[in-house]
C-alpha cells in the first residue's frame, strides 16, 4: 500500500480509504452490514494496509460510528496506527438545532461521534454539506474549537459549490482559524464536473481531495446488464444521479479491462488514482473483492491512451451531489 499526504498537511494516508457507510444495521438501509458480517472485509482492509477509514455521525443514525470503532479497535494495537475520519451536518435527531452546523450542533455532535467511536479524538472531522442557514464565521470558528480542545487534528469539507469552499477557507484565514485540509467530493468517471473548478482549487490550495462514489454507486463495476445487487436494484438516488447516457463510458471501462485482464473497478479506481486531485477514492466494500479490486487499482498504470479512451464518451452533468 502506498501512503501519501492530504493535501499539503503532513497527516499521511493509505491511497485508498475505506468508506464505512456500508456498517452498521441494515435497518437503515438494506445493503447495510451488521458488525459479524462487516469484520472479515474490514480485516481485509487492514491487511492490505489500508489505515484512512471514512464514516459519518448519521450512517445507520449512529450506528456506524459504534462498530466502526469497535472493529478500529479490536484491530489496530495503537489508535495513532491508523487515520479516523468523520462527518457532521445531517440531523441526528427531532429538534430545530439536531442538524446544520451551528455551534451548538457542531459542540454536541462531536462528543456524541467520540463517544460512539469509543476514542478521545478523531483524525479529520468533516463537515458534511454546506449550511446556508448558518454564517460560515460560526461554523469555522466552532470548527477551530474543536481542534484546539484536542478532539479533532485536522477539519475537511464535503460536496458544495467552489465558491463556497473559497470564502470558508478566506473566512477561516480572516479569523485566525484553522483551514480545511480535505474535500470529500463527488467524483467518477462518469461525474467529472468538479474538475471544472473544485480540483483546481484545492491543487491551487494545497486540499487533498478524498472523492465518495468513485464507482458511481456501483455503476463503475459492472455492465449495466450485469447490475443484481441489492443495492443497485433499490437505489433511488442513484437513479437521478446517473442517466442511460453515461453507459458509454462505462463500455468503454469494460474494454480497457478485458484488454488488461482486470476488473473493471480496478481500471476505474486506477483512472482516479491518475489524477493529481486526488488523494484517496472512498471505496465501499461489501464483499471481498471489493477491497482486493480497490488495492489492485493503487498499481495499476494505465497509458496515455487508454486514460483518452476512458474519458471520451463522457457526458456533461448538472451539478449533482450538493444536496
Amino acid at each position: 500500500m502506498e501512503y501519501t499526504r492530504l493535501g499539503d498537511s503532513g497527516l499521511k494516508v493509505s491511497r485508498i480509504c475505506l468508506g464505512m457507510m456500508s456498517y452498521g444495521t441494515p435497518k437503515w438501509r438494506e445493503w447495510v452490514l451488521d458488525l459479524d458480517a462487516s469484520r472479515p472485509l474490514v480485516r481485509s482492509a487492514v491487511d492490505a494496509g489500508i489505515t484512512f477509514f471514512d464514516t459519518a455521525d448519521m450512517y445507520s443514525a449512529g450506528v456506524s460510528e459504534e462498530v466502526t470503532g469497535t472493529l478500529l479497535g479490536e484491530m489496530f494495537a495503537d489508535r495513532d496506527d491508523y487515520v479516523l475520519a468523520t462527518k457532521v451536518f445531517m440531523p441526528s435527531g427531532e429538534g430545530p438545532n439536531d442538524r446544520g452546523l451551528n455551534r451548538k450542533h457542531i459542540l454536541a455532535s462531536i462528543d456524541k461521534s467520540l463517544r460512539r467511536l469509543g476514542t478521545d479524538h478523531v483524525d479529520l472531522y468533516q463537515i458534511h454539506r454546506w449550511d446556508p442557514t448558518t454564517p460560515i464565521e460560526e461554523t469555522m470558528e466552532a470548527l477551530h474549537d474543536v481542534v484546539r480542545a484536542g478532539k479533532a487534528r485536522y477539519i475537511g469539507a464535503s460536496s458544495m459549490y467552489a465558491w463556497q469552499f473559497a470564502k470558508a477557507q478566506h473566512t477561516a484565514e480572516l479569523g485566525g482559524w484553522i483551514r480545511f485540509a480535505s474535500m470529500q467530493d463527488h467524483y467518477n468517471l462518469v461525474y467529472r464536473e468538479e474538475e471544472r473548478e473544485m480540483h483546481p482549487l484545492c491543487l491551487d490550495q494545497g486540499v487533498g481531495v478524498i472523492p465518495w462514489s468513485p464507482l458511481a454507486r456501483g455503476r463503475l463495476a459492472k455492465l449495466p446488464e450485469e447490475r443484481t445487487t441489492t443495492r443497485s436494484s433499490s437505489d433511488p438516488i442513484g437513479d437521478r444521479m446517473y442517466t442511460e447516457a453515461d453507459d458509454a463510458v462505462v463500455h468503454a471501462v469494460a474494454d480497457v479491462a478485458e484488454a488488461r485482464g482486470v476488473p473493471l473497478a480496478q481500471v476505474a479506481l486506477a483512472w482516479m488514482l491518475h489524477k493529481d486531485a486526488v488523494t484517496a477514492p472512498i471505496i465501499g466494500a461489501t464483499k471481498p473483492g471489493h477491497v482486493e479490486d480497490a488495492v489492485a487499482a493503487a498499481d495499476l498504470e494505465l497509458s496515455d491512451e487508454e486514460i483518452a479512451a476512458l474519458e471520451g464518451p463522457y457526458v456533461p452533468h448538472p451539478v449533482l451531489g450538493h444536496e
